[in-house]
């Protein structure tokens, strides 16, 4: 029976600190977080550092997944989504953090030190986050993202310089990037969101839009698991599912919508 009293019993636990406490993945996802978001660019400017700007995410076969835009700073709001998660597509888990393996920031220096009110900085904000969504649109296998809110229709212009990082380390990739894995937690993704849309009942026709985009990636991703273990090719995306069919158009909301959503935060 040790002495209560005895040193050893005595020896105060230390108290681990906050950045101690996650596992080790996602304490590496939130290290090439930081990396990335502090890197500079051609003028020493960090690209993550200004104030306007628009941001993509990517999964883990580089599809894209979410675009969205930010008159606070790239660096706060993609660190808002991705380490604090008070965002709306989190919470409402439209977007799972852990399906996205890489961002994109595309900054717009030119709006530097404009009020965050400016009517037309908000404007080019709003045609620069509808031109990269047309992008991600082009690129992606479904031709459809996890976007709740379309955004706001706008004359497409070029694009601007932007960067692009892997937030997935090999060791992390190896074992979340399993297609098992990926699959099992796709399929929670869908009952989350189903579930939000069934407690809720009043949910946007975004996210019921959301949930059937959802739902075709993860019978995508368990039909290539499939034939991967029958020796056959990945399945044809454009022949096994026409998501316009499903979904109706990506590329605008409904007048219904629009108007319901006219007053929403700049950020959401």
């Amino acid at each position: 029976m040790p002495d209560n009293d005895s040193p050893q019993s005595a020896r105060p636990t230390m108290r681990p600190t906050r950045a101690d406490l996650p596992a080790d993945d996602v304490r590496a996802f939130r290290a090439k977080l930081t990396t990335f978001l502090d890197t500079p660019d051609e003028q020493g400017r960090k690209w993550s550092d200004a104030s306007w700007g628009v941001y993509a995410f990517y999964d883990y076969d580089g599809e894209p997944i979410y675009v969205g835009q930010t008159n606070e700073r790239l660096r706060t709001r993609v660190r808002r989504h991705l380490t604090n998660q008070r965002t709306d597509a989190v919470a409402m888990r439209i977007l799972d953090v852990f399906e996205v393996a890489e961002v994109e920031l595309f900054p717009i220096w030119a709006l530097e030190g404009t009020p965050r009110g400016d009517l037309d900085a908000r404007r080019q904000l709003d045609a620069l986050e509808y031109s990269v969504y047309l992008h991600a649109i082009a690129n992606s296998r479904f031709k459809a993202i996890l976007n709740e809110k379309i955004p706001p229709v706008s004359t497409p212009i070029p694009l601007p310089l932007s960067l692009r990082g892997d937030l997935i380390d090999p060791a992390t990739r190896a074992e979340r990037g399993h297609p098992d894995i990926r699959i099992a937690r796709r399929a929670e993704t869908v009952s989350r969101l189903s579930a939000v849309a069934r407690e809720r009942g009043e949910v946007s026709d975004g996210l019921r839009r959301v949930l059937v985009i959802q739902a075709v990636r993860l019978a995508y991703l368990a039909a290539s698991r499939l034939a991967a273990a029958e020796g056959r090719p990945d399945p044809d995306p454009d022949a096994a599912f026409n998501v316009e069919a499903l979904v109706g158009s990506v590329l605008h909301e409904t007048p219904e919508l629009e108007s319901s959503t006219s007053a929403e935060p700049l950020f959401d």
